[in-house]
């Protein structure tokens, strides 16, 4: 049998966080809830009329000129990145994130508090498989502008690498790597925002940096310090000193990282990544990383995601040997040629299975179905991908030949293109729900040519056979 996917997660009970934000300077609460399987990640804004929800979707971006912001219609959230990375860095799935102002706390400028937070709340599986984008050919995006470019390229795990130059001598060139996710909380996790002076005396002057304190944010001098840029940092941050240390940093923090601000570039790739809605299976390369392209790469990345599934056709190879061949099939279903409708079994797990039926002008329907214009009837795809069907169900039973399938209803039938001779038809049966009393309920899907041609949705029954 295939590996099986990874299970979902989210948390076992409600924690809250207190703190203020960045950029407003408001106190804020937010406080992660469990999540429903497939819910992914909601921001909910308590504090407005209706609680309004605001996925963490990439195509809701509408700001990143000094965070991630997201916003749908009147309603707004601020610097998503930390808390989504945390998210993301801890492998948790689902969470509603409550929050009762527009931007979430600053905390340190980094994700260590989240991480802290969503492990005392306790991280718990859940049934259904993690949505995961296997990554087979590469895929970039690049800023002329700026020369910033990010490349997706295919993984055993996620990987996230990044480079950034700043051009500044107090900087220079820094790299951050992890090769799999499990490093997040120890690598990167601590890993604080930073700033350059000239960008603070910015944000003072427009008044943008309210919540900001010398305790969230590592600020890199670029430039020489003033005494009148001095004096109005003493008041901005209520210090009655301020001196930069030899590595040219302000004397409020020591570093965790001698490239963390590398680190902080990649825990942003993480949080701004977790926009595209589906774990990535891949290797990320990001030279000068933004949240501008950043966010751009997700919105390509999630059009390219959604254009494959609507064209998805399963990706086997069908020279190689199968799971099961015709004898063994027929050791477990009951049919026979000329009604045997699966030829090979090429994956089986607990949750779905494929199979392969090679079409001939040998079939005894062709002979009216239709003279000098032989088409497959759609009834028996059906009937084909309900006996592919069949061997999902009767490999949960330690005697399958024993038992005899049968089909109890079938729904949301479509047809969409025609099966001739000449054509293999390759059908994928993923259980809807868990198999409960013998009943099981698939969705059925059968591909032709690159293309998808029928589908349904089955429930069948397994009945065992009363032995005379």
């Amino acid at each position: 049998m295939s590996e099986a996917l990874a299970k979902q997660k989210t948390i076992a009970k409600d924690v809250s966080l207190k703190g203020v934000g960045l950029h407003t300077g408001a106190e804020v609460t937010m406080t992660f809830k469990p999540a429903p399987e497939n819910h992914g990640y909601q921001f909910k804004r308590v504090d407005l009329e209706g609680m309004p929800v605001i996925a963490a979707d990439a195509s809701l971006v509408t700001n990143t000129q000094r965070g991630t912001n997201l916003e749908k219609g009147d309603v707004s959230i601020q610097t998503t990145e930390h808390v989504l990375a945390a998210c993301v860095g801890l492998e948790v799935d689902n969470l509603i994130i409550e929050l009762n102002a527009s931007e979430p706390p600053i905390m340190d400028g980094s994700s260590k508090f989240f991480v802290e937070a969503l492990e005392n709340a306790g991280i718990i599986e859940q049934e259904a498989e993690r949505d995961e984008y296997v990554v087979k050919e590469i895929i970039t995006y690049r800023d002329e502008e700026t020369g910033s470019e990010i490349i997706l390229m295919p993984a055993d795990e996620y990987q996230v690498t990044t480079m950034v130059d700043f051009g500044t001598k107090v900087l220079g060139t820094q790299n951050a790597s992890i090769s799999n996710l499990s490093e997040f909380k120890s690598e990167i996790s601590d890993s604080r925002t930073f700033s350059f002076l000239h960008e603070i005396e910015m944000l003072l002057e427009h008044g943008l940096i309210k919540g900001g304190d010398l305790n969230n944010a590592i600020v890199y001098v670029d430039k020489e310090l003033s005494q009148s840029t001095m004096e109005k940092l003493k008041v901005a941050f209520n210090k009655d000193n301020i001196s930069v240390k030899p590595n040219g940093i302000l004397d409020n923090l020591t570093l965790h990282h001698a490239n963390e601000a590398a680190r902080h570039k990649l825990l942003d790739v993480i949080g701004d990544l977790a926009l595209v809605g589906t774990r990535l299976k891949g290797k990320i390369i990001a030279n000068k990383p933004g949240h501008f392209v950043n966010t751009q790469f997700a919105k390509k990345l999630q059009k390219i995601i959604k254009n494959e599934r609507r064209n998805y056709v399963p990706d086997v190879d069908l020279h190689a040997k199968p799971v099961k061949d015709i004898n063994q099939i027929m050791e477990m279903l009951p049919h026979r040629p000329p009604f045997l409708l699966v030829d090979r079994i090429l994956e089986l797990t607990e949750k779905h299975v494929i199979g392969v039926k090679n079409v001939t002008m040998n079939e005894p329907f062709f002979v009216g179905h239709f003279p000098g214009s032989p088409v497959m009837p759609g009834v028996l795809q059906i009937e084909a991908m309900a006996q592919t069907g069949g061997i999902l169900v009767l490999s949960t039973v330690p005697d399958p030949e024993n038992y005899l399938t049968y089909l109890l209803k079938i729904d949301n039938v479509r047809y969409k293109h025609q099966v001739v001779p000449g054509d293999t038809l390759i059908f994928k049966l993923d259980l809807i729900a868990p198999i409960r009393r013998g009943i099981c309920v698939m969705q059925a899907k059968a591909y032709a040519n690159g293309k998808l041609v029928s589908e349904a949705e089955i429930m069948a029954q397994i009945v065992k056979v009363k032995n005379n």
